[in-house]
């Protein structure tokens, strides 16, 4: 799919399918031609009438140079706002050409308010339109096609710049949802090493991986204790961006990278296992956020940790009960191997501190808990830095990922305490999301500020959403990238 940004007055643009969208509140597109006017405002009637209750479709005669207008209108989804509208509305819309075989789409943003929205638009088809259909025999036969993005001629540099940035962040979400979407089988703690390595090299970054004997010279137990079971041995993958000009911040991303995760010997429920080929998806996150970090170029500076290994019940599977010491010198007793995440988490944090980070982000599908919680449309945030945790929600907003913010409650600490160890791996039954977030902080190197995003709810539709099929939804890449870009911005000192 091609998409590029047009200045054309509208009554000069050619299509197959044009494509408005009308708000009550806001002008997205202006038009100069009479006919094209008449269709839009009879429809702009409709909706706030409410006498349209779907998208119109409507066709011109065939001297025209637009041959169809897909009108939709934001009061059709009064559950998103409109900047997701927009993106769900692109989407639609490129169905729409799919289903109909047509190959030029015009896409209306020809307004002073219109030209923002460039970037949800460019989200919207290329979000919307991924497939992964690598393993069907039969894949659908698309027509080409391009899209076009109409904008005024005093909003060319500024929307083509958006198109450079969107293109570039839904390429990379599209290429983590592929390495998600795998099954686990292909994607083991090497493998996904090697795509790092393709990564560093696409996007000019400096990457370390370091292997089993590696990891234990150096006292990465946890990631060695998880990963004893498996005959395919844990990776700690670090991927390193620098900006041009000397950096006063380091951000630090660290992602859970458990390849497949079936609970070690407290084995999990067979029913929906085959999802734990996913419980890596806050380590893609993180490996395709820096890919995208080193094309867009960020004036900060960020290193990507990814801990990674798979949790099998082999012969040699830690075992309820063991006990290994952490990097940070704390004795963890194993209560149950299935909360192993937090383990190979405890490496990666300890890690960012040796990398010399100023500030810590880990993004992992750590718990059920949260999904209770908060459903499958929001994750969880938790942290030690009220700003921190402020800059993520806003930059999830920026490109609607919701976090909601869960609290660290201190007394809840209680339930982690063992007569055996420093501390145990798990707490009680209830507010499993809180207790493991207690659980890191306690692995988090002193004085840095940290914030913890669980996305175990939405990292994997199970049905389509917004303007997301079935599968794996890149969570989290979305925002670690506008928190990279805007990092000085929310922290200027």
């Amino acid at each position: 799919m091609k998409l590029t940004v047009v200045t054309q007055p509208p009554s000069r643009v050619r299509a197959q399918l044009a494509v408005a969208v009308l708000d009550p509140d806001a002008t997205l597109c202006a038009v100069d031609q009479p006919e094209l006017d008449r269709v839009l405002q009879a429809a702009r009637r409709n909706f706030q009438e409410e006498r349209q209750k779907l998208e119109i479709f409507h066709t011109f005669p065939s001297q025209s140079p637009i041959e169809h207008l897909l009108i939709f209108s934001t009061t059709l989804s009064k559950s998103q706002n409109i900047w997701e509208n927009v993106k769900i509305f692109a989407a639609k819309s490129l169905d729409y050409a799919r289903g109909y075989h047509l190959g030029r789409i015009a896409f209306f943003l020809s307004s002073e308010e219109g030209a923002p929205f460039v970037g949800k638009v460019v989200e919207g088809f290329l979000l919307g339109g991924y497939r992964f259909d690598k393993y069907k025999k039969e894949k659908p036969k698309d027509t080409d096609i391009s899209v076009s993005i109409v904008v005024r001629p005093e909003d060319r540099e500024a929307s083509e710049e958006r198109l450079k940035r969107y293109s570039v962040v839904s390429e990379e979400a599209n290429r983590c949802r592929d390495i998600v979407n795998e099954p686990g089988g292909v994607v083991y703690p090497d493998s996904l090493a090697q795509a790092a390595k393709r990564v560093a090299s696409q996007s000019r970054l400096k990457i370390t991986v370091l292997n089993e004997k590696q990891l234990a010279k150096q006292g990465y137990q946890g990631l060695i204790a998880v990963g004893k079971g498996s005959v395919r041995p844990p990776r700690m993958i670090i991927l390193r961006y620098e900006p041009h000009r000397k950096s006063r911040h380091h951000l630090a991303l660290v992602g859970k990278g458990i390849t497949f995760d079936t609970g070690g010997i407290s084995l999990k429920p067979p029913e929906g296992m085959f999802t734990m080929k996913g419980d890596m998806a806050g380590g893609a996150a993180v490996i395709y956020a820096m890919a995208a970090i080193g094309r867009l170029k960020p004036p900060v500076r960020i290193t990507g940790i990814v801990p990674t290994a798979e949790n099998f019940p082999g012969s040699w599977a830690q075992r309820p009960g063991d006990i290994f010491v952490a990097k940070n010198g704390k004795s963890v007793m194993v209560d149950n191997t299935d909360a192993e995440g937090r383990l190979v988490l405890s490496d990666g944090l300890a890690r960012a501190g040796e990398e010399g980070a100023t500030h810590v982000i880990d993004i992992a599908t750590l718990t059920g808990a949260v999904v209770r919680a908060l459903g499958e449309a929001v994750a969880g945030i938790m942290g030690t830095n009220r700003d921190l945790v402020q800059a993520v929600i806003r930059s999830g907003e920026n490109h609607g990922e919701v976090f909601w913010e869960l609290p660290l409650v201190e007394e809840y600490k209680e339930s982690l305490k063992t007569p055996y160890a420093d501390i145990n791996n798990v707490g009680g039954k209830n507010a499993g999301a809180i207790t493991a977030g207690l659980f890191l902080r306690e692995f988090v190197p002193k004085g840095l500020p940290w914030a913890h995003l669980d996305i175990a709810g939405p990292f994997l539709l199970e049905k389509s959403w917004k303007f997301y099929g079935e599968g794996a939804t890149a969570f989290g890449l979305k925002t670690m990238v506008d928190l990279s870009l805007r990092f000085n911005e929310y922290f200027p000192n």
